[in-house]
């Protein structure tokens, strides 16, 4: 991955089953073509970039909802939740989501120690969140955790990551058709308005649910979880996130660390529509294209001195969202969440640090999503 930026911004690799799909590595050139609709998301054209095995990881599966949709069927679905995850709608969750964080703090303190900050805090706490949001018991989220890590399981087998999905989709139909008799201040109660407008199916609006479950909790927990033990291994920059309460240096931190870690380690796969010229070379018509944005958020010409972590520099053109219309829709939740967290975490908690070394720590290296299993923490 290191070497494919000294080829030049756009370069052909080889890929699952023999296939030779364009890599971009390019910052500008990403900004570009994650905005081009003639690149689409639709798994099932001929060239896509996927595993030999369409259904590999939850990225292969066209039951994602409107993920591995093109306009303007991408759009007439996600517009449909996209309300909900308004600026406005979540900063007035703000007040919320800090009673969460204080709570679970407080549980860690008055539990054993050593803690697994995965465990105790990272994961519940965006679980707790997106589970609120939806209308998703929360004392159900064992069952949505095991699934939802099998979804994303590089190990995991296509039938287990069919299992988990139909698992998920399941559940999810049945809360709905509650929903539909009883309904609540919930999004899913809002997609079961749109349910009986005739503008959603039930099979879309469970498949719309499993998207944002999944979506709303693994990504952030890892982002806790990573971001946590990054900041205890940089104690000059966690000190400039947890003594300030200037909103601007803590958003401005927040970004810095969705840039250094870059948590999505599949690409974003793309097919090309029709012929595109970009850098000097021209993707034809039916080429394989993944643009990596972890190495456009590595980009020199972007941020000097890449592999430093500085949380004082402008990182907002990071790609750590994506970009254009398939940008992620959670993405002001998570913010939030992590502007909310950890400075909270530092100052409730001043001496935190991790227990044994890094190389005893358990990394998700078997997950495209990439993160911790476990976190010991002691105080």
């Amino acid at each position: 991955m290191r070497a494919l930026p000294e080829r030049g911004p756009l370069t052909r690799v080889r890929s699952w089953g023999d296939s030779t799909p364009w890599a971009v590595t390019g910052h500008a050139e990403q900004k570009v073509l994650l905005s081009d609709p003639r690149l689409s998301v639709d798994f099932s054209n001929p060239g896509f970039p996927s595993p030999v095995d369409p259904t590999h990881a939850h990225a292969g599966s066209t039951d994602m909802s409107f993920v591995g949709m093109d306009d303007p069927e991408h759009n007439r679905l996600r517009r449909m939740v996209s309300g909900a995850f308004t600026i406005k709608r979540v900063e007035a969750m703000r007040p919320r989501v800090r009673k969460m964080v204080d709570d679970f703090i407080d549980a860690m303190l008055e539990g054993p120690k050593p803690a697994d900050l995965v465990r105790d805090f990272a994961l519940p706490i965006p679980s707790l969140v997106i589970s609120e949001m939806l209308g998703v018991p929360y004392e159900d989220h064992d069952f949505f955790q095991i699934n939802s890590k099998t979804i994303v399981s590089t190990v995991a087998t296509p039938e287990e990551r069919r299992t988990a999905h139909a698992n998920l989709a399941t559940y999810l139909d049945e809360l709905i058709g509650r929903k539909l008799t009883e309904p609540g201040d919930d999004l899913l109660s809002s997609l079961c308005v749109q349910i009986e407008a005739g503008e959603l199916t039930r099979r879309e609006a469970a498949t719309m649910g499993v998207l944002l479950l999944l979506g709303g909790h693994e990504t952030t927990a890892n982002m806790i979880s990573l971001g946590t033990l990054l900041l205890l291994h940089h104690p000059d920059q966690l000190a400039l996130i947890r003594d300030t309460d200037d909103p601007n240096v803590i958003r401005d931190g927040v970004e810095e660390l969705l840039r250094y870690l870059s948590i999505v380690h599949l690409g974003r796969r793309r097919t090309a529509l029709e012929d595109i010229d970009v850098a000097g070379h021209t993707i034809r018509a039916g080429d394989g294209v993944i643009l990596l944005g972890e190495l456009a958020n590595r980009d020199p010409a972007i941020f000097p001195d890449p592999d430093s972590l500085d949380l004082t520099r402008n990182a907002r053109q990071h790609q750590a969202f994506g970009a254009g219309t398939h940008h992620c829709v959670g993405q002001p939740l998570a913010r939030m969440e992590l502007q909310v967290i950890y400075p909270t975490l530092f100052r409730r908690i001043p001496t935190l640090r991790a227990v044994g070394d890094l190389d005893t720590i358990p990394f998700k290296y078997d997950a495209v999503i990439y993160g911790l299993h476990s976190l010991p923490i002691t105080w």
